[in-house]
């Protein structure tokens, strides 16, 4: 079907049949998003590892020049990574100026690598000045401490494996802990791997005990005792509540 000829601006339905077929799961990308609103270091420098912003599997057709494709991404991106990072509490000057200051570093770039590099440099110094917001006045025991969970969330972490790593005694340690954070080591624990719970709850489709297994709770039925108990409902109904339901609020 050609596009009539009084509305050239009148797309046919199956014209560019790149665009609008194949989409990326908005879980994969947004996951992504999320991990830099949370300051979550290591997902963050696991997904630039992958690269993949480069390959745009998906993600749609916005040009049919690939560096200018790339880069009508990456103004998306730093929307909407602005946007999250000043609902999770960053500045609203530091994070739109950050976002100009990525969107104006395109002028200079003439090929897709390039502008993938620099969305990785985005998402990571997003990232970092998240994290620091939750780590300004805390000393470096419990700093070395709290990079230790983030790093080892997957696993089964107590406390003597943080008096191992930091070379403190446990009581000394654990005092410290819950001065200068307010909750002992143990509930901070299970409070992050709760919250990264909820994040593979809301993003993706991972089944209860696959999710349990992958954050080394006990059993399946111990994973949804707690995340009851400090959520206020299952981790089926908090799907069912919130799933994917963060792209909603997005403005632009």
């Amino acid at each position: 079907m050609k596009p009539k000829e009084n509305n050239k601006w009148e797309m046919p339905e199956d014209a560019e049949n790149t665009i609008g077929l194949s989409r990326t799961e908005p879980s994969v990308e947004f996951a992504l998003y999320n991990s830099v609103r949370a300051g979550d270091l290591e997902a963050v420098r696991a997904n630039c590892a992958r690269n993949p912003f480069l390959e745009l599997n998906g993600a749609g057709t916005l040009s049919k020049d690939p560096v200018q494709n790339i880069k009508y991404h990456h103004v998306i991106a730093a929307a909407l990574i602005a946007r999250l990072c000043i609902d999770a509490g960053m500045e609203k000057e530091q994070a739109y100026g950050l976002s100009d200051f990525y969107i104006r570093k395109l002028d200079s770039l003439q090929t897709a690598e390039a502008v993938a590099e620099l969305h990785d440099r985005m998402v990571l110094d997003y990232a970092e000045r998240m994290y620091r917001r939750t780590h300004e006045h805390t000393s470096r025991p419990v700093k070395m401490c709290i990079d230790y969970i983030y790093e080892h969330i997957r696993e089964r972490i107590t406390v003597e494996s943080l008096v191992a790593h930091t070379g403190l005694s446990s009581g000394y340690l654990s005092r410290l802990f819950k001065k200068e954070t307010g909750i002992s080591v143990s509930a901070y624990i299970r409070e992050k791997k709760l919250e990264k719970a909820q994040n593979l709850l809301r993003f993706g489709d991972y089944s209860m005990i696959d999710i349990a297994n992958y954050l080394s709770f006990s059993s399946q039925s111990h994973f949804i005792q707690l995340f009851r108990k400090s959520v206020g409902v299952t981790p089926k109904k908090y799907r069912d509540l919130y799933f994917r339901s963060d792209w909603k609020t997005v403005e632009f």
